[in-house]
């Protein structure tokens, strides 16, 4: 019986699936590039660079593919990933979940305002709470491909949300969830949640 599912799994391919998960080891020795601006355990020092350190495997795929293909629009990255097979960007993705996110901190200034939009939303407009995908902790649904922001540069995040809102950065789906969400919040709003979440751990 074994014999014929074993017989059977390869016929329709599943079992060739398991060849797609990502190789930690192999992301590592693949990331030398990577290091130059995202640090090289994924840590970046500079604020408009984002933290790759302890992203979703998922979500990291995800956007590596969508800029490879041109779903996603980063200037910074046109060209980079052109020789990079899936097998490639996986690896990558697998190296980079796998590491730790360091932690920022967030302008006392912002910190209210930026927790009462984290943790509350803006419900009488209809925003949930960025708790929902992200956690209470911002570390994000791995599983389900939502990002880890806690720890991430209030500078990216600030990029982002004004991308989203804006409808230059579209690659959140059909659901248009994320442009939808960012239509809600002002600059101001945007600056607060930013830097709390940059202090969130």
């Amino acid at each position: 019986m074994n014999k014929v599912l074993v017989s059977l799994l390869l016929t329709l391919g599943i079992a060739g699936t398991a060849n797609a998960a990502g190789d930690a080891a192999a992301g590592q020795s693949k990331a030398a590039m990577c290091g130059a601006c995202h640090g090289a355990d994924g840590n970046s020092a500079a604020p408009n660079f984002p933290k790759l350190a302890g992203q979703g495997e998922r979500y990291l795929l995800k956007q590596l593919k969508d800029i490879k293909d041109g779903n996603r629009q980063v200037l910074e990255m046109t060209g980079l990933l052109t020789n990079f097979s899936d097998q490639d960007l996986a690896d990558l993705s697998a190296y980079f979940a796998g590491q730790k996110m360091s932690v920022g901190a967030a302008d006392p200034l912002l910190v209210k305002r930026g927790e009462e939009l984290f943790r509350g939303g803006k419900l009488q407009e209809g925003m949930p709470a960025c708790t929902g995908c992200h956690s209470p902790s911002g570390e994000g649904n791995a599983a389900a491909g939502f990002p880890h922001l806690g720890g991430q540069h209030a500078q990216y995040v600030n990029k982002q949300l004004t991308a989203f809102r804006e409808g230059e950065r579209t690659n959140d789906g059909d659901t248009m969830v994320m442009r939808a969400i960012a239509a809600k919040l002002s600059n101001k709003d945007i600056a607060a949640v930013s830097s709390y979440i940059q202090g969130l751990h």
